[in-house]
């Protein structure tokens, strides 16, 4: 199991590439981006856990690419740590004013920043910042945004689910269903960045619910956009025979065997329009209904 994902956002390949072998070493997966542009296209492709920026870039420094990441709900959680040869402590304050965790200044002794790695994952998942396993916001995060949706009267919020994952988790292994949870996270954030604004956001209930929130006028093309991305990019998590059956088998605790269909999402929607809403259990327990019930624009 990985210990997480780190973005590297170093232009100087020998320590990008130094960084790269040993926390691979360390069970982490790794990405690199040599400019800042780059490292925020990553971002916004697949989250990771953490963000090692250099403050000097080619394109734009490392400042402007946390405050980048901090503007953005989609990725305004993701603990940053700066890596950087500047030793002033103008440069330090000014890096934690923009909302960077940690600072660590070059020559680096990386068990010491694999430490300040792990520390700071660690305090995001103890604020229930962001599941463990896709990166994306979670319970906290998904609160203050629910509680903001008490000020406004044009949002949507689309309550994803994924039907037969857990036989297909029984038959394939927690691993492979693992693999589908980041998937999922994956063409929600491809459908919002085709079809939704900056200030959508995407959260990670836990197990296999998620939730969008958008303007009401795009959750129709959202949900149209999410079936037709997972439908056409689930085959490949199961195996040949299965994809050609169009199912699998599973057996219950007596031995006795059934097929089940391939997973597919359930989907549930709820916009202001369903209100008025007093608190956000009530927004939570409006939208969990939707979703068992399959309601749809």
């Amino acid at each position: 199991m990985s210990e997480g994902r780190i973005l590297v956002v170093e232009d100087d390949f020998d320590i990008s590439n130094m960084l790269r072998i040993y926390f691979q070493s360390q069970g982490y997966e790794v990405a690199v981006a040599p400019r800042g542009e780059d490292a925020l296209e990553m971002c916004r492709q697949q989250l990771p856990n953490i963000v090692v920026l250099d403050i000097m870039l080619p394109d734009m420094d490392g400042y402007d690419v946390c405050h980048e990441l901090r503007s953005s709900l989609r990725t305004s959680h993701i603990p940053i740590i700066f890596l950087t040869q500047k030793d002033e402590r103008s440069d330090k304050i000014h890096g934690l004013e923009l909302g960077a965790d940690d600072y660590i200044t070059k020559p680096f002794d990386v068990e010491e920043l694999k430490l300040r790695v792990k520390n700071a994952m660690a305090r995001a998942a103890y604020e229930s910042l962001t599941n463990p396993t896709t990166g994306l916001p979670s319970a906290k995060l998904i609160e203050e945004q629910l509680r903001s949706l008490m000020q406004r009267d044009d949002w949507g919020i689309i309550y994803v689910g994924i039907e037969g994952l857990e036989p297909f988790s029984e038959v394939y292994g927690f691993v492979a269903a693992e693999e589908v949870l980041r998937y999922t996270a994956l063409i929600l954030g491809e459908t919002v960045d085709t079809l939704g604004t900056p200030d959508d956001f995407i959260g990670h209930i836990g197990g296999d619910d998620f939730l969008v929130i958008t303007h009401r006028s795009l959750v129709r093309p959202m949900v149209e956009e999410l079936d037709r991305r997972f439908s056409e990019g689930i085959g490949t998590h199961y195996d040949f025979k299965a994809r050609q059956q169009g199912y699998i088998v599973v057996q219950d605790d007596a031995g006795n065997e059934r097929k089940v269909g391939l997973m597919e999402l359930t989907i549930g929607v709820i916009t202001s329009a369903d209100g008025p809403f007093t608190d956000i259990r009530e927004i939570t327990e409006a939208a969990a209904a939707a979703r068992r019930e399959g309601r749809r624009p």
